[in-house]
């Protein structure tokens, strides 16, 4: 059966974007640095949860953020003041981040700082449900954010973020006391499509569940660094 242009054409893409990724990825690991792909829809609170774990990290971690947004630098001058390096990327039209975008950011990172002090690179991607999920950058784990104030279907409705995140964080749990929501069926839908994700259920504003997930980061960094030894032996 042939296939059409258009699919042919969307393979093609992601085979050059995943070649770009494997790349970036192996900057990474030669610098010894663990990097993270944050995903969301817009809203969930990529950003909120970035600051939080900055300054909680700060003097435990040397970290930079790598920030995309289709516009303006808002949410890269929000983390700026957290005293880390903060690249940011414009994708105009895009909806998401791209190997050869993050490519130029890593670029623009090691122009300015040396990435043998790093420990931890966080890309913050553009909000979107559907296509950050499909274009990997270099990422050693994906993490996806979901507010409570989306409903429980939206891990049936748009599968492919979930089935490929290593953590999930169910964000704005503070507002639970005022919606019709159910964490336990969120959950269990999440669990249809990764049966083997971290799930944590989060709130910046009050901090529950942070540390948990300052846990859980540490943790990857930790097994990052073994698997990277062990391939280089």
């Amino acid at each position: 059966m042939h296939q059409t242009f258009d699919a042919a054409l969307e393979i093609n893409l992601l085979h050059a974007n995943q070649a770009g990724a494997d790349h970036n990825r192996e900057h990474f690991d030669q610098w010894g640095i663990t990097c993270f792909n944050l995903m969301s829809s817009p809203g969930a609170g990529k950003t909120a949860l970035l600051e939080k774990t900055l300054a909680h990290l700060h003097n435990q971690l040397k970290m930079a953020v790598i920030e995309g947004d289709m516009t303006t630098e808002l949410d890269a001058d929000r983390l700026r003041q957290y005293d880390v390096p903060v690249i940011a990327i414009n994708t105009g039209r895009s909806c998401h981040l791209d190997s050869k975008m993050v490519s130029g950011g890593i670029h623009q990172l090691r122009a300015k700082y040396d990435p043998h002090t790093l420990d931890l690179v966080w890309v913050e991607n553009v909000g979107n449900l559907v296509c950050p999920a499909e274009f990997e950058v270099g990422e050693h784990a994906k993490v996806a954010l979901l507010s409570i104030t989306e409903g429980e279907d939206k891990p049936l409705k748009y599968p492919i973020m979930f089935q490929e995140a290593d953590c999930l964080l169910i964000t704005k749990m503070d507002l639970a006391p005022y919606l019709d929501f159910d964490l336990e069926k969120l959950i269990s839908n999440v669990k249809q499509m990764n049966p083997h994700v971290t799930i944590i259920p989060v709130s910046s504003k009050t901090e529950m569940g942070l540390d948990e997930w300052f846990t859980w980061v540490k943790n990857q960094l930790i097994t990052n660094q073994k698997k990277t030894l062990t391939a280089t032996v």
